[in-house]
């Protein structure tokens, strides 16, 4: 059949310029996602200062801040991951780079520059709007991926294209550092005015540009790809086996790829009518057989991709609720120096944990298989969790603010996060589902991800909140950070579980092997039950 020849094709193409490319182009949506969903923390330390002064933000302030970018790129994984099958990957995956660019744009406009409930209510339209476009990239990124990718380094490619995100975050605590260290410097003058009328708490009135700005330089990284990202075909897979236009599907990947591998697969379809892939009667989205054959699938990517995200993102708010390296009493910091060391923070975590972690996973997916890797990280993260909260209230919580020992343990956190779940769930569901369903599932599977985002985020903050009576204590109650270490460990020890039992392998086999093994388990089993995931494709 001409469409399996370009799919066989595919999956045994050597390495060329063209997987860089995509690499780079698919990732750098990744970078701008990071960017923008991780600078909220220094954003929120500078609106603290500089509209509610000598108040505090407001628990259900701060925690709709963080929230309402995850519940908007959870809804959008839903809405462009489902698009991205029903009209094509490509035509969505441009739309969502443009939403993308112009509501960071939106983010910087904010209206109002008094009135605080103002400038909350827009900045959080815009991000909700923001978050709709990184949801749709989400799915479209890891299927255009993995579907231009072959069989033998697939999972080394999509996990490169996500290793972005380590530098979209180290890139966004960079900026912030810069913008604030340029603007502190060029108001110098008037932040000794306000020193001297002992108003140093105060923000400066050019610091509303400075976060302002900080927002707009996401959108420059996706502006700048959208030309080439425009230049990229429809993935062979899809045009195949979707539109079943094999012809089409060999003439684009022609342009793209090694004309020594195509060209005759071309000249074959060329003499060829279109015919349908060999496959035994369609099914639909969601119907009983939909989920006789991939509802373990779709179980197992979206639990795991649920616990992971409250870890990630639970453990990045902690990061900057608890550290510091300023010497200076963090009441008493001007506007700049805040939202500084937060970032500095966070970037020496990204350089030092976070995207060494990511290019472990590039080394290692396909030699060790995704399972192994995905246990691996879930169970070192419950053990270091656990090491860090059975005795923070009485050891770790005396010097947190400078402890380095802490602070090794904590990367250790970001490092085996990332050389684990966080950037295996990205991997796996853009492999195990059907060309037909796969941004769909992969898109289902990442906003179950996204709501524990949510999950994890509002419910530290609430957790964590203060007594009216200590509302000056800038760091978080200490026995209720250690209960939310322990608890954070369990929820690691939950999806080693969730991996071992129900998450399969799918190193080294071809996208298509997949529902195949699933068809032939469904026709072969015994009349009285049904073979199960595991049966079908033993872990490796």
């Amino acid at each position: 059949m001409p469409a399996l020849k370009v799919l066989s094709a595919l999956d045994v193409a050597r390495i060329q310029w063209y997987h860089f490319k995509a690499i780079i182009v698919a990732g750098m949506g990744l970078f701008t996602d990071a960017y923008d969903l991780f600078c909220i923390a220094p954003i929120m330390k500078m609106i603290g200062h500089i509209y509610y002064h000598k108040d505090s933000i407001g628990t259900a302030v701060l925690s709709t801040s963080y929230a309402i970018a995850l519940l908007g790129t959870a809804l959008g994984q839903l809405i462009f991951g489902y698009l991205g099958d029903r009209v094509g990957r490509r035509r969505v995956y441009g739309l969502c780079l443009m939403i993308m660019v112009l509501s960071s744009f939106g983010c910087g406009f904010s209206v109002c520059t008094t009135r605080r409930s103002c400038v909350i209510a827009s900045l959080g339209f815009f991000r909700f709007v923001l978050g709709l476009g990184i949801g749709g990239d989400y799915p479209l990124s890891a299927t255009i991926m993995s579907e231009f990718a072959n069989k033998r380094t697939r999972g080394a490619f999509i996990a490169a294209v996500f290793s972005m995100q380590g530098l979209g975050i180290l890139m966004s605590s960079a900026v912030t550092m810069a913008v604030c260290e340029a603007f502190k410097n060029a108001g110098e003058g008037s932040l000794e005015k306000m020193r001297a009328a002992g108003m140093e708490t105060l923000a400066p009135p050019e610091a509303d540009i400075a976060w302002r700005l900080i927002l707009m330089i996401g959108a420059l990284p996706a502006a700048l790809t959208f030309y080439w990202r425009m230049l990229m075909p429809e993935t062979a897979r899809y045009t195949a086996l979707v539109e079943n236009n094999a012809i089409q599907a060999a003439r684009d990947m022609q342009k793209v790829m090694s004309e020594s591998i195509l060209s005759q697969i071309a000249e074959d379809t060329s003499s060829e009518p279109p015919q349908q892939p060999p496959s035994s009667s369609p099914y639909k989205l969601f119907s009983r057989r939909f989920f006789r054959l991939h509802g373990r699938d779709l179980f197992a990517a979206s639990a795991n991709w649920f616990l992971v995200d409250v870890v990630f993102y639970t453990s990045n708010l902690l990061l900057s609720q608890i550290f510091t390296f300023s010497n200076k009493p963090l009441n008493s910091t001007n506007v700049y120096d805040s939202a500084f060391e937060v970032a500095k923070v966070a970037a020496i975590v990204a350089a030092c944990s976070t995207i060494p972690g990511y290019w472990f996973t590039v080394y290692f997916i396909d030699r060790v298989g995704r399972v192994k890797i995905q246990i691996m990280g879930f169970f070192l993260m419950a053990v270091v969790y656990l090491a860090a909260g059975i005795p923070y209230s009485w050891y770790w919580s005396k010097h947190e603010k400078t402890n380095k020992g802490f602070m090794v343990l904590y990367g250790l956190i970001f490092f085996f996060s990332n050389f684990g779940p966080n950037t295996t769930t990205f991997i796996i569901p853009a492999e195990l589902f059907p060309t037909r369903f796969r941004s769909t599932c992969h898109g289902i599977s990442g906003a179950a991800g996204k709501l524990g985002a949510i999950v994890g985020t509002v419910g530290f903050l609430w957790a964590t909140k203060h007594d009216e009576k200590e509302k000056e204590d800038v760091f978080p109650d200490v026995k209720r950070v250690r209960i939310a270490f322990l608890i954070l460990g369990g929820v690691c020890i939950a999806g080693v579980l969730v991996t071992y039992f129900f998450t399969r392998e799918t190193m080294g086999r071809s996208l298509e092997e997949n529902e195949e093994e699933d068809e032939i388990g469904t026709t072969t089993a015994a009349p009285g039950g049904s073979l199960s995931a595991n049966e079908l494709l033993p872990r490796q």
